[in-house]
């Protein structure tokens, strides 16, 4: 493995990611793009020109253009067709491919198409295949199954998308390029094994360092070299190891991604962006790391049952909005149906908009659907698009066109505006990873656990903010960190001074328990932040049947259970256990303790929803945050978009009746369907508000 690449992975794995833009323009402003002259709002569909005569293209963008679209991604799925044979390029059809969205108004999102080598490729170089982990190579005529590791590989994709950006670098149209697409599948191949070895090297430079930290001397792991160490991530492996390769691949993706646009920027218009798109809940990498040095984030909202909890995609939502603290683009989303579940369930009449207006609301600056017109064969022909095969609009066409409309209208109002946000939420991947490795309980999944803390706090705030635990929180009177199972002690010191500075911080159960190699603190939980909260965790407890709580939170626990101890005597007890019999009846559940001018609280139990919304409304009184519409209806999702001396209140109705609605005083309409003082099933409404501070 070449020492440049080696270097390369072990930074990205080590460094603390700032919050900052890493790249050497300006930021991009919070719009679609960063050229003035182009839309404030992005809206279109991926359009594959290449599996169609080109005849039709002309009639394929007029329909476009009358669907509403201005926006059209291409290219990332045609390598084949780019490059026939190794070496011969043939661009001349994406030239006029590009000059006919040019020529109807479109701006163009070139995709590389190294997510599907050619077939060339696979037979001539097959140490460019993906290989499983009991060693069975890819084979070819699906997607993805490319080796994340194979320095061929990179080589490959670094030619084609400098190729590309030679030819359309500065072409007028372009405006932003992804690399690949919906990357994820490791790599157990050669190259990934000794990547592998050089990675944990650099990471703990003494193999003794390494075994004191993954405490090898369990089960007799120690290890005389790093060339020992199996790149074998699943089964009963030490957890460190299982930690460590996700912070691998994490590297490896990041660096897989730079290898193509450190070949593509300097070849572009500096005011193009480069990105990628990512899927949801994604937990092959960590998508903070992996984002640091694109210009905005960018994903793929899909609904796959068609029964969509509308909270909880919009976690997704501002989870990818804090990748970069800014709006992103929402690559892909589907029009009316996907293909790839048990049962393909269509979204229900309205919700194709409903959802859309739901990504702008959380800072969505671009919405676009997969796909224009289904292929003729392939394995997603059972996939919604816009058009049938037949080329003639599917019945969810016009739903589209009048959002797509609608989005167009808006985007005076929308541009240089974010999202409003008073309550942060932290994500950490590695807690992610480290508690889905090893549970204690079946149902501990940790997404379900932040959503659930996330639920109330969105709808009763009204906004939160997702972001690293190394962020600058110091807008934010209020940040959660639901199950910080991983902690460092630098974030544990960014933590501390958050509060002492005057933040209300909100740990969930298992925070504070691993370090960054996965392994147990010295002290019990919460680990560095013992000393802070003034309480430790004296034992965790997993749970077969609800445990009642009693005190000014009562309620009840499920799941999991943590009984805290006081350690210091100004910690409150918010909350007991009633376990009569059992080892958790008069233990702390929750503590809160005052510390400097903001204060911590430990929740100690995973809460059922009725404790959990009243255990929201407690945190937020006493961080002093309200919502802009206090009494709104369960259905009804109220967001703030503000900026360029703009406030623009939206209101999405997702339930499947109408719901009574009251502005705010001095708001005024300015679109949508709010008529009567009640707002339609799957409606939405703006409004202009008046300028000042939100509650």
């Amino acid at each position: 493995m070449p020492a440049r690449l080696t270097g390369a992975l072990i930074a990205l794995s080590l460094a603390v990611v700032p919050v900052s833009v890493a790249r050497g323009v300006a930021p991009f402003p919070q719009r679609a793009t960063a050229f003035a002259n182009r839309p404030a709002i992005a809206v279109g569909v991926a359009w594959y020109p290449e599996q169609w005569p080109e005849s039709r293209w002309d009639a394929d963008l007029m329909m476009m253009r009358a669907t509403g679209f201005n926006t059209v991604r291409i290219g990332e799925f045609a390598w084949s067709r780019m490059e026939p044979e190794e070496g011969r390029f043939d661009l001349a059809w994406l030239d006029r491919a590009i000059a006919a969205a040019q020529r109807h108004g479109m701006m163009v999102v070139l995709g590389t198409p190294t997510a599907a080598p050619p077939a060339w490729m696979t037979q001539q170089y097959p140490d460019v295949l993906r290989v499983d982990e009991d060693g069975t190579p890819a084979v070819h005529g699906a997607r993805r199954h490319f080796s994340f590791s194979s320095q061929r590989y990179r080589s490959f994709s670094r030619r084609i998308a400098a190729e590309m950006a030679r030819r359309y670098g500065h072409h007028p149209a372009v405006v932003g390029w992804q690399i690949d697409n919906e990357i994820g599948p490791p790599s157990f191949d050669g190259e990934a094994v000794a990547a592998w070895h050089r990675f944990l090297e650099k990471r703990y430079g003494t193999i003794g360092e390494l075994n004191c930290r993954w405490a090898t001397e369990y089960w007799s792991q120690r290890y005389n070299n790093f060339d020992q160490i199996p790149l074998r991530p699943t089964g009963q492996q030490n957890p460190a190891l299982q930690l460590e390769f996700k912070h691998f691949t994490t590297a490896t993706w990041t660096d897989f991604i730079q290898n193509q646009a450190r070949a593509v920027r300097p070849l572009i218009d500096p005011r193009a962006f480069v990105t990628t798109n990512t899927m949801f809940w994604n937990a092959g990498f960590d998508h903070y790391r992996l984002h640091h040095d694109l210009d905005l984030a960018a994903w793929d909202n899909y609904i796959p049952d068609g029964r969509p909890d509308w909270v909880a995609n919009g976690a997704n939502h501002d989870l990818v909005r804090g990748y970069k603290q800014r709006n992103f683009w929402l690559m892909e989303t589907q029009p009316g149906r996907v293909d790839w579940v048990p049962v393909n369930r269509a979204l229900d009449p309205g919700q194709v908009r409903e959802i859309a207006w739901q990504a702008v609301a959380h800072g969505a600056d671009a919405v676009l659907y997969w796909q224009w017109r289904p292929a003729a064969n392939g394995q997603e022909t059972y996939h919604g698009a816009v058009l049938g095969q037949d080329g003639k609009p599917n019945p969810i066409q016009p739903e589209i066109a009048r959002t797509a409309t609608e989005l167009s209208g808006a985007a005076a109002l929308l541009s240089d505006t974010s999202p409003v946000a008073r309550v942060a939420m932290l994500f950490s991947y590695d807690s992610r990873w480290a508690i889905d490795l090893q549970r204690h309980h079946r149902d501990f999944d940790p997404v379900r656990a932040f959503t659930d803390f996330y639920r109330p706090l969105r709808t009763k705030a009204q906004g939160v903010a997702i972001l690293p635990v190394e962020a600058d929180l110091s807008a934010f009177p209020l940040a959660v960190a639901p199950n910080l199972n991983v902690l460092t002690q630098a974030q544990a010191a960014g933590l501390a001074r958050y509060v002492r500075g005057g933040g209300h911080l909100v740990l969930g159960p298992r925070s504070g328990m691993k370090d960054d190699s996965n392994a147990l603190w010295p002290q019990r939980q919460p680990g560095p932040l013992t000393e802070l909260l003034g309480a430790r965790v004296e034992q965790y407890y997993a749970l077969d049947k609800k445990v009642a709580l009693a005190g000014s939170i009562g309620g009840g626990a499920t799941i999991w259970a943590e009984a805290l101890a006081p350690v210091a005597g100004n910690v409150r007890v918010l909350s007991t256990y009633r376990d009569p019999g059992g080892w958790l009846d008069g233990k702390p559940a929750i503590v809160t303790r005052k510390v400097g001018r903001g204060s911590v609280t430990y929740v100690g139990a995973w809460l059922d929803a009725a404790t959990m919304a009243s255990l929201a409304d407690r945190l937020l009184s006493d961080a002093q945050v309200s919502a802009l519409i206090p009494d709104g209806d369960a259905d009804l999702e109220i967001a703030e978009r503000s900026g360029g001396g703009k406030r623009l209140l939206i209101v999405i109705n997702h339930g499947g009746m109408s719901h009574p609605f009251t502005p705010p005083a001095g708001a005024v309409p300015a679109s949508g369907d709010w008529r009567g003082g009640a707002i339609p099933a799957h409606g939405v409404a703006l409004f202009n508000l008046a300028p000042g501070a939100r509650p």
